[in-house]
């Protein structure tokens, strides 16, 4: 039989392991991985192999030759440059004239291959695909099936929302030589995003082959070191070398032991390695071939390459320390560290926790390594969140993150792009942005700095002013001793994911522009903003009618950047103004939220007595804010955004709106009484912004459910100030007062829940999910909706903690409540 082996991958996130050697080359208990996929092969009698290249071929072909070694025949495909998973394997059609596997060279797996292809050839399938569930299936393409095992559906990398199942393509696949009509020959092509859907759609059979066994993809530092542990616990079947001397301490051939040299099982020690008097090998210690391990060094769930010399009184744990490298006395390595080839640590060095060192590089002796050399960072799983990225000020993220971040950032954009930059008034804010002007201007990259300035403001300069992007630092609204970096596009928008992964890959490669002398940016400070930002708002409404109507208003800045920007709305809008908080203030803006209730009541008291039409109580960022109509009533979130749709939709004809699907029925209910249509979104920003800038179908007005309002005439991106003036022309224009609006809403009834599901169990959850959705419609733009006759329930994971949520809307609020407890329950039953 034969079999495709792609084996072309640069291994990126693998760096600096895979910096001077081709991913699948990268050894695995002492072999490279590639060679454990060729051993599964030749075992289930695959004895014709090709093979794909093209990141460094001749360390491929070097090593495994014509494959006579290895029992198989092995020929190579050369990639001049990347085709996809598709394309290379197309690149060797003319050596593939029947039936074939194709399996990728750089996962570690003991699934049985022959019965797949048993399966495909029974089933007589066009194609057929190796299925796995995994604990977390967002890191991999989907796979959706029906009953009877072939496949319906694909989605790749998808997002928590997306996760309808925990099965996922392990990228083997069964294949005949006609899948090559659907792959144009030097395209860059991919079976999963681009061969297969054209597959299902000429309705031609594609396999769904649920497996049985051990499969891991070893595309992470994290995954890399967790395979190990795998094999030294048996979870997964593989050769190794050497002979097991007791219950899984596993010693190769010509090693040297001292007798009294611990080993803590499971340890696995290479060929010719050297252990000496009074060493101690922890559990799950991996060594290779001639590594020497010197008196009174401790080894600890590690894993060292081949010809790595360990000094007399090191300490590594939880490390990994490429080949050939130099560890002298004393050195301490600690947990996360990864260490390129050919590098030298000197003695009494240490190396704090999570660095990374690039090959041939030197460690001074007793020097403390705090940043990785030659480039800094470590990518994370949750960098980005829903808010941008946030952590701990001078803790989590500190000067050198913020530095790195933003050559990230910058890196990412084209060679003297400009990005406008913001701060809130705290001093964390203005040392922060002083390191990401740093680090953007040495990447190559021009800031327009607008000092001190709303989150908002920053959208509409970054759009109004053509630049690249933005960024605005500030403290949390919600924890004071955290801060929040927002990075935004080119349209103002909240970065797409695509985006947020890019900069990931640049944090995590460690691979930023460096800018020459004469190409670094420079730095401006924009005359007027603040003038077209007012001019912008006064051209979205009618100012001669909200002057001619004058409405009394009462407003709380928050001592933040929005006191420094209402006084030039306000000269525009005639408005009668009572504030409070007129100022920036960084001490009251960070005691600020924790008495909001305080500062509402007060708030409320000062509209009713001073005889207002409504008060605002802004946030400090200038997002969001709360309204309290002229009874001194605070409106919830989901009251306001329902009436502003009907303002809108009562003001402007046929107007379009963009809600997510979790809003109330009532919203569905007052578009259709007023003529207007909803575009439903996912609960992300992000999304609701890029809705929000659609140009075929333009929106009027989109909302969440968090207080955030988007008005895209004035920018994609929520803003209290425009709210404040777009809720004050849209009265003028119903001359309506706000409590009227908010009597006539019906009452809500709404809950929620969060259930603590474990990451390892969420694909599980929401495939369970899916298939216990039979007794309501299914809507499936974010998480799994439910629509009832009356009511409705929406399951979706949280992307940043361990949890599930559950909305539910009825008729009462007892049968919403009995509507999230019974998807609740349901959830906590596959969660465990």
């Amino acid at each position: 039989m034969k079999a495709v082996i792609l084996a072309g991958g640069e291994g990126t996130r693998l760096r600096p392991l895979t910096s001077n050697q081709p991913k699948p080359m990268m050894p695995i208990a002492n072999r490279p991985m590639m060679e454990h996929i060729v051993r599964l092969l030749a075992d289930h009698g695959f004895d014709d192999v090709v093979v794909t290249v093209a990141f460094l071929a001749n360390h491929i072909r070097n090593y495994f030759g014509d494959g006579s070694d290895f029992g198989v025949s092995i020929r190579y495909a050369t990639e001049d440059s990347p085709l996809g998973t598709a394309g290379s394997v197309r690149n060797a059609a003319a050596q593939l004239d029947d039936t074939f596997l194709v399996i990728a060279g750089d996962v570690l797996t003991d699934v049985d291959l022959r019965g797949i292809v048993e399966a495909h050839r029974k089933r007589d399938a066009f194609a057929s695909i190796a299925l796995k569930r995994v604990s977390n299936p967002v890191d991999f393409g989907i796979v959706i099936t029906r009953e009877d095992g072939m496949i319906e559906r694909f989605l790749e990398k998808p997002t928590w929302g997306q996760v309808f199942s925990d099965t996922i393509n392990t990228g083997i696949y069964v294949l005949e030589p006609s899948i090559f009509d659907f792959i144009d020959e030097g395209q860059v092509v991919d079976f999963s995003g681009d061969v297969f859907p054209a597959v299902l759609a000429k309705d031609l059979p594609i396999l769904g082959h649920i497996v049985d066994g051990y499969w891991e993809d070893v595309g992470t530092l994290e995954s890399y070191r967790a395979v190990h542990q795998d094999i030294l616990d048996g979870r997964v079947h593989v050769d190794l070398r050497g002979f097991e001397v007791r219950e899984r301490v596993w010693i190769g051939e010509g090693a040297d032991i001292a007798p009294d040299a611990v080993l803590e099982a499971p340890v696995l020690i290479g060929s010719n390695a050297r252990v000496e008097p009074g060493a101690v090998l922890h559990p799950y210690t991996v060594l290779g071939a001639d590594v020497v391990v010197k008196a009174g060094a401790e080894v600890e769930r590690s894993v060292v390459h081949d010809h790595v010399y360990v000094g007399a009184q090191v300490r590594l744990r939880g490390a990994v320390v490429g080949r050939s490298s130099d560890l002298r006395e004393g050195a301490r390595i600690e947990e996360d560290v990864v260490i390129g080839d050919e590098c030298f640590v000197g003695a009494h060095a240490v190396i704090n926790p999570q660095l990374k060192i690039y090959p041939f590089k030197t460690v001074e002796a007793g020097a403390v390594v705090t940043s990785s050399i030659v480039w800094e960072s470590r990518a994370a799983r949750t960098l980005f969140g829903r808010r941008g990225v946030r952590g701990l000020a001078n803790v989590d993220i500190t000067s050198e993150v913020a530095v790195r971040l933003a050559q990230a950032y910058g890196s990412s954009l084209p060679k003297g792009s400009v990005v406008t930059v913001s701060r809130d008034t705290s001093r964390t804010a203005r040392a922060l942005k002083r390191a990401i002007i740093g680090g953007l201007n040495l990447s190559g990259v021009h800031v327009m700095d607008l000092e001190l300035a709303t989150v908002p403001f920053t959208r509409f300069l970054v759009r109004s002013e053509r630049a690249q992007g933005g960024i605005s630092v500030r403290l949390a609204p919600d924890d004071p001793d955290s801060v929040e970096i927002r990075l935004v596009d080119a349209a103002g928008r909240d970065l797409d994911e695509g985006a947020q992964r890019k900069i990931e890959r640049l944090l995590y490669r460690e691979d930023f522009r460096r800018a020459f002398a004469a190409d670094i940016g420079d730095i401006v400070f924009p005359p007027r903003a603040l003038e077209f930002y007012t001019a912008a708002l006064q051209r979205t409404v009618d100012a001669p009618r909200l002057r001619t109507r004058r409405f009394k208003v009462v407003l709380d800045y928050s001592a933040g950047a929005a006191a420094v920007i209402m006084p030039s709305v306000l000269a525009k809008i005639g408005a009668d103004v009572l504030t409070v908080n007129p100022y920036a203030s960084t001490t009251v803006a960070i005691t600020a939220p924790g008495d909001r209730a305080g500062r509402e009541a007060a708030l409320s008291q000062i509209v009713r007595t001073s005889g207002s039409d409504l008060g605002v109580l802004f946030d400090s960022d200038g997002e969001t804010a709360t309204v309290i109509d002229d009874r001194g009533r605070a409106l919830t979130h989901d009251s306001l955004l329902l009436v502003l749709l009907d303002l809108v939709a009562s003001v402007r004809t046929n107007a379009r709106v963009a809600l997510p699907v979790s809003v109330s029925l009532e919203a569905k209910r007052i578009a259709e009484r007023r003529g207007a249509t909803i575009v439903w979104s996912k609960l992300s920003a992000a999304h609701l912004m890029e809705l929000a800038t659609s140009v075929s179908a333009p929106i009027d007005f989109a909302a969440s459910q968090e207080g955030g309002f988007i008005w895209p005439s004035v920018h994609p991106g929520y803003d209290a100030i425009a709210t404040f003036v777009q809720l004050l022309d849209l009265l003028a224009a119903t001359d309506g007062t706000l409590s009227s609006l908010y009597d006539a809403l019906p009452e809500l009834h709404l809950a929620h829940d969060a259930v603590p599901t474990p990451w390892d169990r969420k694909g599980a959850v929401m495939r369970a999910m899916v298939e216990r959705t039979e007794e309501g419609r299914v809507t499936l733009v974010d998480g799994v909706k439910v629509d009832y006759e009356h009511g409705w329930a929406l399951i979706l994971p949280d992307p940043e903690q361990p949890v599930t949520h559950v909305w539910a809307e009825g008729t009462s609020d007892t049968e919403a409540r009995r509507l999230v407890a019974v998807w609740a329950g349901r959830i906590a039953e596959v969660a465990g």
